[in-house]
């Protein structure tokens, strides 16, 4: 069964799904060289109190996604194709200003990839959180908010006193735990985490991912983890989205597609993390480097590092195929590797 990237992934037919992004083509505009592709043709879905992680290098469009989703793009970024469909309607057809006041922050929202680059270390943090609160509802007093802000900053695990710090007098741990805290302070539904643990230590980074897990139990959020870490994503999923060069090129549960990599990019993906209850091998590392999306290859765009690869893989582009029951690959030759290594 294919699963073009002109259709989202197969829905009941008298539901409705919260999240769907369908075909999505955003390309960064290079004046005098050409576009680069970004995000080529991206489709998942997402249902209320679900978790979808995607992976990938860096550069792969991870972040450019989430950036498209919100509609936070700078000038020279074009979107070229594609629908993002909350509760059923394209929000990025929506006006641009009914969309800041209904849709970010309110029914979805960021938390940055770098907690001190997101916060203005010369403003208190619970004044920051208080803004965000207050942009949006009008009618809502500074001291009001700040009640709020208090009951935001509990929940995370940080003493309210705290809202009267500045960002440079708080660990990173706490600093990130600030920057969940204002990504809640509207009750959203969806939840984009953009490498939340970057630049913490291993102890924090837990303290983090366990606060984000019990976040989303406990007000049921739906959340997107973006990461390059698979390891880390996998704490956190229900589902994965593997990308690489501005495509998905594996995409179904997580069991699935740990247990069972289709794509030769995902298993080298996860060939390359140590195990601490396996036995002791040699890593083995991607040879190349991804891609220029100014140019990007011919066909597979993951050829050129494959070692699988055949003449089809260099002449035509996969499509996304639902290899089994919900998992979804990208690949000319998934059945003959079956069960096969990467390397």
């Amino acid at each position: 069964m294919l699963f073009p990237d002109t259709v989202a992934i197969a829905l009941g037919a008298c539901n409705v799904m919260l999240f769907e992004v369908r075909d999505l083509k955003m390309y960064y505009e290079i004046i005098g060289k050409g576009l680069v592709r970004a995000v080529d043709g991206v489709s998942f879905s997402l249902e209320r109190g679900e978790t979808l992680g995607i992976v990938g290098e860096s550069g792969c469009g991870k972040s450019s996604l989430a950036l498209t989703i919100l509609r936070l793009l700078p000038a020279n970024a074009k979107v070229l194709g594609g629908e993002v469909l909350l509760d059923g309607v394209n929000i990025l057809k929506m006006d641009l200003e009914k969309f800041r006041r209904e849709v970010r922050w309110r029914r979805i929202s960021l938390i940055f990839q770098s907690a001190m680059n997101a916060l203005n270390p010369v403003i208190r943090v619970g004044d920051q959180i208080a803004e965000a609160i207050m942009i949006h509802d009008k009618g809502i007093r500074k001291n009001e908010a700040m009640k709020r802000v208090k009951e935001l900053l509990a929940l995370v695990g940080i003493d309210p006193s705290r809202a009267k710090s500045y960002p440079f007098e708080l660990s990173g741990g706490m600093r990130q735990r600030v920057v969940i805290a204002m990504a809640l302070a509207l009750n959203p539904d969806i939840v984009i985490a953009d490498e939340p643990t970057t630049a913490l230590d291993v102890v924090v980074q837990a303290q983090i991912l366990k606060l984000i897990k019990d976040l989303q139990r406990k007000l049921r959020l739906s959340v997107i983890v973006i990461s390059h870490d698979i390891s880390m994503v996998s704490e956190l999923s229900n589902k994965i989205a593997v990308m690489y060069a501005g495509q998905i090129v594996e995409y179904g549960d997580i069991k699935d597609v740990f247990y069972n990599p289709l794509h030769p990019y995902t298993k080298a993906l996860l060939y390359a993390v140590p195990s601490i209850r396996g036995k002791r091998r040699r890593l083995n590392p991607i040879p190349g480097a991804p891609p220029d999306l100014l140019r990007p290859p011919s066909g597979c765009r993951f050829h050129p590092r494959c070692p699988f690869k055949t003449d089809i893989c260099i002449k035509e582009m996969p499509e996304l195929i639902e290899a089994d029951e919900g998992h979804f690959v990208r690949c000319h030759r998934f059945e003959e590797l079956r069960g096969v290594a990467f390397g």
